[in-house]
């Protein structure tokens, strides 16, 4: 195997190409190490059985390791580093919604989610860990070989090194496939980015307790099963170059329509509604005409919320609380901590409506301005929002197209499974991700809203800021179909 020192944006056609033709291969699900769907379902389970992780909830002023600045009652921990909870001052001009204030998550440090791959008998695997956090509803989900922020991975815990963190450290000893700066959920994290990794290697590589080398056929697989593809995992996966020359080879009899232009919406080598001049200035208009200005308040002083009973929550019991937990747990860096989460007070609807548009399946994006940003408007889905949240919301800011997702005829409904929200900051955080085909007349009136193909977000990934977390992770399920 060749082993390139060169980055992913500076690939050649012909590199792309076979790097395409792999995940093809790997995303068939041919010969390999692993036995099929049915054994990596059963070993995520058993890790879930083996695993002993206790988490309970404790009031805010009972955590350990952190404390609440007097002077703006900001939740900081003791190191300065990690992350921090503090307020936020929203005005947005024209909304429906114009202004608001809000605790919000501050991490400034950028983590590694990193996947590392190597091929079994010409076939690419993902070595793949079952990890536990304490925010996850069932603890332990599919995560990537890394998962580690900055004050993780430097140890400022004290705690035990980050397995396998060597390959992503010095990723230009290897291939890299994958190398990319994405922001995380811009309504619940201010400026936060991950470096989205994949790096192949050629040599033998230990497999520790936790870890299983799987195939993306068997990832994908996984996709259906609700609650077992953690967040990070889906949004490396969505970053993987899949477009390639593999259209003729998967297009054939017995495809259904929707399939056949998924596949097609997939190749890259058909042409969209609109070409990426008109989407990058598209998007380049919609940053340059939405006022979208956030600033850090203190925590204490943020209007609406209030400090009580051990957590935070807003006035009308919606939206989100901030909470403490205790976490005792085994396998981890560290044994024993607590921490201040986010936890949702319902669960939220992620959602494409897609069509065929001249046989090539397109997806309604949406240019989405949230407060937590650095480029003020990244594509999100078509729909994302938590319904109950409009109940105390004006009318005017229910989210267009809502109904639509939420009354589609179950023959409409193509992917439908819950996934959960990153598990380290965010409790018990669920949304249901779903595609729905809309009537080949459906047309929307609005100009923050355009029609693309999956290889047109695919090409948006290789690049920072263009495409949302919630996109990324409803693009990994759409890949997750074309097997």
């Amino acid at each position: 195997m060749t082993t390139y020192h060169r980055k992913a944006g500076t690939r050649t056609l012909a590199e792309h190409d076979e790097v395409a033709a792999s995940l093809a291969k790997s995303a068939a699900g041919r010969s390999g190490p692993p036995a099929g769907l049915g054994e990596a379902r059963h070993w995520l389970a058993e890790q879930r059985r083996r695993t002993v992780m206790d988490v309970r909830q404790i009031p805010l002023d009972s955590l350990t390791s952190w404390r609440t600045d007097p002077a703006t009652g900001d939740i900081v921990h003791a190191s300065g580093r990690f992350f921090a909870i503090s307020g936020l001052d929203v005005e947005r001009s024209g909304a429906p919604v114009p202004s608001w204030q809000q605790p919000i998550i501050e991490q400034p440090e950028v983590g590694v989610l990193g996947i590392l791959v190597r091929e079994f008998d010409g076939v690419l695997h993902c070595l793949m860990q079952a990890k536990a956090e304490p925010g996850n509803c069932n603890r332990v989900q599919l995560s990537p070989t890394v998962q580690a922020t900055r004050s993780n991975y430097t140890r400022v815990h004290e705690g035990a090194s980050v397995p396998y963190l060597e390959f992503f450290q010095r990723p230009s000893r290897h291939r890299v496939l994958v190398d990319v700066r994405q922001s995380e959920q811009g309504s619940w994290f201010h400026g936060k980015h991950n470096r989205n990794m994949v790096v192949q290697v050629d040599e033998d590589v230990a497999v520790l307790d936790g870890f299983r080398w799987l195939t993306l056929r068997e990832i994908h697989g996984l996709f259906a099963v609700d609650d077992a593809v953690n967040m990070d995992t889906r949004t490396v996966l969505s970053c993987l170059p899949y477009a390639g020359p593999r259209l003729p080879e998967v297009l054939g009899p017995g495809r259904d329509p929707f399939t056949t232009a998924l596949l097609r919406s997939c190749s890259g080598l058909e042409r969209g509604r609109h070409s990426m001049t008109e989407i990058l200035s598209w998007i380049t208009d919609e940053r340059t005409r939405t006022v979208n200005e956030a600033r850090r308040v203190p925590l204490k002083e943020v209007a609406h919320w209030q400090r009580r009973d051990g957590r935070i929550t807003h006035s009308s019991g919606l939206f989100f609380n901030v909470i403490g937990v205790s976490v005792t747990a085994d396998g981890r860096e560290i044994a024993a901590w607590s921490q201040p989460l986010l936890e949702p007070c319902d669960e939220g609807v992620v959602a494409f409506l897609a069509k065929p548009v001249d046989g090539v399946l397109h997806l309604l994006v949406h240019a989405r301005a949230e407060p937590g940003f650095t480029d003020v408007v990244e594509l999100g889905p078509t729909v994302q929002c938590t319904p109950s949240n409009y109940d105390v919301l004006p009318p005017a800011a229910r989210p267009p197209f809502l109904d639509e997702v939420l009354h589609a005829e179950a023959r409409r409904v193509k992917f439908d499974a819950v996934h959960s929200e990153e598990g380290g900051r965010l409790y018990h955080a669920r949304n249901r991700y779903v595609v729905v085909e809309a009537p080949e007349d459906f047309e929307p009136d609005r100009s923050d809203y355009r029609w693309l193909t999956l290889a047109q977000l695919s090409r948006l990934l290789r690049h920072s800021n263009y495409v949302n977390v919630q996109a990324r992770s409803l693009v990994a399920c759409l890949h997750s179909m074309t097997a």
